[in-house]
């Protein structure tokens, strides 16, 4: 991925210099993919965030935190790739007469107060809607790379694309309409409204690769390859497999391998957020009966 010539946006908060006092816990492979399986790229709902990190007062003070492009090379890269999404979907809220307003990306080791509770690294990349922000712990790229075998910058890449496709549903409105309808449904409908969510934040983050490919050529080859493979790593089948040996369809929140990646091509090829309305096609891209 061609990232040196990107703006590195100045939105990052880089906390790992006073977060880390967790690093000696760890919950061993079996473990994290149990929490991946639930909460890996965690989706728009409160009482799903709230669920998957334990809680801590609302009141609780952030660790302090450095503003601005971390200068480690991992740092700038992440702060490239946000710097990126910014021009990219300030663009299209520009032509829909709208405003982007950009989230904050906060860099942390292991453990960090958030408004929606206590992130853990073993949860995985995950968005609060609630100080709208990015929560990232940069460590968790080498699992991804080890242990999911989905190495690379564009898979990297990706991975913040899509938490920042759950800022854009928050902004467009999109979040709210979804947890008040899971509010009124059933368990079954929620996991299902949870997983067109997730679906929809995969096709935004290849609406944003068609976009930046196209005003930057950030792409290279393999590029696109190394993200379906990370798509295709946390689809909810593959993650239950890998944890339990067997899939439960109904448990479902994030979606198939197989419905990930077909999303996040969609968005890639059409380059539209008209193409990624998931509530009106069913999870595999197809026209839904009934909406």
């Amino acid at each position: 991925m061609r990232w040196d010539d990107l703006r590195e946006s100045s939105n990052v908060e880089d906390a790992r210099g006073s977060t880390g006092g967790g690093r000696g816990l760890k919950l061993g492979i079996g473990g994290t993919l149990l929490a991946l399986v639930a909460s890996y790229f965690l989706g728009i709902d409160p009482r799903v965030i709230l669920g998957l990190m334990s809680a801590v007062p609302s009141q609780q003070a952030a660790p302090a935190a450095t503003s601005g492009a971390p200068t480690d090379q991992q740092g700038r890269f992440i702060a490239a790739v946000l710097g990126e999404t910014e021009d990219t979907w300030g663009a299209i809220f520009q032509s829909m007469g709208s405003q982007y307003v950009p989230p904050k990306l906060v860099l942390y080791r292991d453990r960090m107060p958030t408004a929606c509770g206590t992130g853990s690294a073993a949860a995985g990349p995950f968005y609060c809607p609630l100080d709208r922000k990015v929560y990232l712990d940069l460590g968790f790229f080498q699992q991804l790379s080890d242990e999911f075998h989905a190495p690379g910058e564009f898979a990297e890449a990706y991975v913040l694309a899509h938490e920042v496709g759950h800022h854009v549903q928050n902004l467009l409105g999109i979040a709210d309409k979804v947890r008040a309808a899971q509010q009124h449904g059933s368990d079954a409908q929620a996991n299902q409204l949870s997983v067109r969510l997730e679906l929809q934040a995969d096709c935004f983050a290849g609406v944003w690769a068609r976009h930046a490919d196209q005003t930057k050529h950030i792409l290279e080859q393999g590029d696109v390859d190394s993200a379906l493979r990370a798509a295709a790593a946390v689809g909810d089948d593959t993650l239950q497999k890998r944890a339990q040996g067997y899939v439960v369809p109904e448990s479902f929140t994030h979606g198939t391998a197989a419905e990930r990646t077909s999303w996040f091509k969609r968005g890639l090829a059409s380059g539209s957020i008209n193409e990624c309305d998931t509530f009106a096609a069913g999870p595999d891209g197809a026209t839904a009966a009934g909406g």
